[in-house]
């Protein structure tokens, strides 16, 4: 935290434009040898030219420089911005003269970091950094948003201040028992740890549709061969990603890929048509496609609607997953037993019909709509619902203890371990191992 560090915060390649940043207590000070001027003198939040020189004079580049003084700032420290030319080279010479200067190169997600040991983000709202950059789809960067908003720091902020009260109240029944103090009349505080306890499952409920948010549906488009699953994939993806052929089993392996549905983000997974072969390579496909289907958010059964019913998915690969029938081949008229079956999605994939009846469907499937959403938007990530489960594991343990009668001691150490593992969702709770695993998964210069 003494030391100044420098990174480039763009993405690495040739562009029109680059940003390097510097953050520290001789942020300003190395910036203005880079300079040759003095950038004490430069008015905060405005741009100015200048340009960055070599140690001896040489002109590296002609910049726009920044100044950011703290705590007014992103990291809460000295922040100096230089917006430069993008080439590969030039922003490698920039950076190397910053170094020159007294600055060191950044770690991965050092800036961030820096911001929430300052006070300027709680744990959640870092997080949530990353989550807007990569965000894929609006209902995604909405909820991203929210949680970069303070969203969830807020939520856990309230559930910890009303498990320290409970706590604060048995501690003073403990420590003080001559003075009569009733346990909040015992039922009111198993009535509050309840209310506490519900929500804490209203957050962990939205774990599953975080993930979805996060790294996409995983969707699996299965089916006998010859239905047209590669063709699906194709017209979702808007470009031909996946050989078409007449000719059964040109799908061997899988062939994944991500796409806007509706607003939520699918994992696409093309999969080899499920059928008995004698070629080892087709088998090893199947296998495989049976492998996706059991770790499947969402089932596509692709059939040729112009043909008559076969054997459908059995109960086992539809248990416990979304599953979604496909009507393809609508273009060529519907067999009668498919107009007897009286569900599923016709859709044409040689004419590129029904697709938004597709969609639509699929989100009702996975019950991301921003129906379902509403306006205020709360996806936990992994990391916090294992906090979550935590608190909630130990409330549980505290309010059986309670409810039995037993000493309020044994109770008063799991309400302590549920109030740390609420702590730690916002980084109330800080230790040097979860703030390297949170803050490792960022990239250089944020």
């Amino acid at each position: 935290m003494n030391e100044t560090i420098a990174a480039v915060s763009t993405p690495f390649g040739q562009g029109a434009l680059a940003v390097i940043r510097l953050s520290g207590a001789e942020a300003l000070p190395v910036a203005g040898q880079a300079l040759g001027r003095a950038p004490e003198g430069l008015e905060e939040r405005h741009a100015h030219r200048a340009k960055v020189r070599a140690e001896d004079g040489v002109v590296l580049d002609d910049v726009v420089v920044t100044v950011f003084r703290g705590p007014r700032s992103y990291t809460g420290e000295d922040v100096v911005e230089i917006s430069c030319h993008g080439g590969v080279l030039v922003v490698q010479r920039l950076l190397e003269r910053l170094l020159e200067c007294g600055a060191r190169s950044a770690e991965a997600g050092e800036f961030t970091q820096r911001a929430f040991l300052n006070g300027k983000l709680d744990l959640t709202q870092a997080e949530a950094v990353m989550d807007v950059i990569s965000a894929q789809t609006d209902l995604a960067l909405r909820a991203a948003q929210h949680q970069l908003g303070g969203r969830i720091g807020v939520e856990t902020e309230i559930l910890r201040g009303e498990i320290l009260e409970i706590l604060a109240h048995v501690e003073a029944y403990i420590d003080f028992p001559e003075e009569d103090i009733d346990p909040d009349t015992g039922a009111g505080v198993i009535g509050r740890l309840e209310g506490v306890k519900t929500r804490i499952d209203e957050l962990l409920a939205t774990a599953g549709q975080g993930r979805i948010l996060r790294e996409g549906a995983r969707t699996v488009i299965c089916g006998k061969p010859n239905v047209g699953k590669s063709s699906l994939l194709n017209v979702l993806l808007g470009y031909e990603r996946a050989i078409v052929s007449e000719r059964a089993g040109t799908t061997r392996d899988t062939v994944e890929e991500v796409v806007n549905v509706g607003g939520i983000p699918v994992r696409l997974i093309d999969t080899a048509g499920i059928r008995e072969s004698v070629d080892e390579i087709e088998r090893q496909g199947v296998e495989r496609t049976k492998q996706h289907l059991a770790e499947a958010d969402l089932v596509l059964e692709v059939v040729d609607a112009s043909r008559e019913k076969g054997t459908l998915l059995s109960s086992d690969d539809r248990d416990n997953r979304h599953h979604l029938l496909v009507l393809n081949k609508a273009d060529l008229g519907a067999h009668p037993d498919w107009n007897q079956e009286g569900k599923g999605v016709a859709i044409s994939c040689k004419e590129g019909t029904g697709m938004d009846a597709l969609g639509e469907a699929i989100g009702e499937q996975l019950s991301l709509g921003a129906a379902s959403w509403g306006q205020e938007a709360v996806a936990v990530n992994a990391r916090h619902q294992d906090c979550l489960r935590r608190a909630e594991k130990a409330l549980s343990v505290a309010r059986e203890q309670l409810s039995a009668g037993e000493s309020p001691e044994f109770a008063a150490v799991d309400l302590r371990i549920a109030l740390d593992a609420i702590g730690e969702v916002a980084g109330k709770v800080e230790t040097e191992e979860l703030l390297g695993e949170i803050f490792g998964r960022f990239c250089i210069g944020k």
